[in-house]
């Protein structure tokens, strides 16, 4: 490979940052990386590509109304074999269905591959962002309050999260009981005694992300919360120690859902119900999801989310889930909240 074109927008800039260390905030941009020329960066909005400009001195950065075209036009003199293009989730399909769109899954499995192996200092990033999402989520257990609309409790953790200089978060979130599937973005619904509120907190500090995934009850918990709630602290704890170098992202899921089965939940690790036990943290959703098919071996250093988030039959939809960093003896929880139910009172 002699060139690599990276797209990014305000959404998905992990693999730009990776490799140039550029965050967009608006529009799309198209980077070429050539290993015989200087890096060039074509952003589809003028005041874009100003912003970058002066961000970035020792780029050359342009505006281009189609930075797609421009591209293209920047690695012609190159085969297509040797130029990759990546990532599969954001490439424009002016890109992908060019020749260098043949390159597209295996140049993004190769990014991806790289980016999931931390160094220490990203690692340490990691765990900075991990303390956002502790404070975040304490804010975020005031603000759940009967009566409340969905709306508003994101709203506060929102504000709350900028506050404090970040401006990035992923954030879903859901509430109610038995037909509550899985979570969602905030809508009208009122916060009432009983339900479950659930949650997954992702700031941003610093380029790097972390999560925390959390359920509380508004009122006194009933037997069966309980008991369901119960499954979920046994899977993570089983999840979280299965977390060693050497060890697989498979190896991982499969202590998780190895617990639901003892219990007779099977059916509900299933894709019908559930979609991961966890994934990589860092510049974004890292590398390949945590599921037993996934072989991606953990290393020192490397930073993801486990998390047992699934329907359970008994209460509902439920979530909890810890970032760890894996050490060269096992790994280390950097999440601080208290995984027990959280229990809100009601008027």
């Amino acid at each position: 490979m002699e060139a690599v074109v990276l797209v990014g927008h305000a959404w998905r800039s992990d693999y730009l940052r990776f490799a140039l260390d550029i965050t967009p905030m608006e529009g799309l941009v198209v980077a070429v990386i050539d290993m015989a020329r200087d890096p060039c960066v074509y952003a589809d909005h003028p005041s874009e590509a100003a912003r970058l400009a002066v961000q970035h001195e020792a780029l050359d950065v342009r505006w281009d109304a189609e930075p797609a075209a421009a591209a293209l036009k920047a690695v012609s003199r190159l085969a297509p074999s040797r130029v990759g293009l990546a990532p599969a989730s954001v490439v424009p399909w002016a890109l992908a269905r060019s020749p260098l769109g043949a390159s597209l899954t295996a140049t993004t499995a190769l990014l991806d591959r790289l980016m999931v192996r931390k160094s220490a200092a990203e690692a340490d990033a990691v765990e900075r962002a991990v303390g956002l999402a502790d404070a975040g989520y304490a804010v975020f257990k005031a603000a759940a309050r009967e009566g409340r609309p969905e709306f508003e409790l994101i709203a506060d953790i929102e504000a709350w999260f900028r506050s404090q200089g970040c401006l990035e978060n992923f954030m879903i979130m859901a509430s109610g009981g038995m037909e509550v599937r899985t979570m969602r973005p905030p809508g009208l619904r009122p916060l009432v005694a009983g339900d479950l509120v659930t949650t997954e907190l992702t700031p941003c500090i610093d380029g790097y992300y972390a999560q925390i995934c959390r359920t509380l009850v508004l009122g006194r918990p009933s037997a069966a919360q309980q008991e369901a709630y119960a499954v979920f602290e046994e899977a993570l704890e089983a999840g979280i120690a299965a977390v060693r170098p050497g060890a697989t992202h498979g190896d991982v899921a499969r202590a998780q859902n190895d617990v639901f089965r003892r219990c007779g939940l099977g059916e509900y690790i299933t894709s019908t119900y559930t979609r991961v036990r966890g994934h990589g943290v860092g510049l974004y959703v890292d590398g390949p999801h945590v599921l037993e098919d996934v072989d991606l071996v953990l290393e020192p250093d490397m930073t993801l989310v486990v998390h047992p988030n699934t329907y359970h039959p008994g209460a509902g939809y439920i979530v909890l889930g810890d970032t760890v960093r894996v050490t060269r003896q096992g790994c280390r929880v950097l999440t601080r909240t208290p995984r027990a139910l959280a229990v809100v009172e009601t008027a």
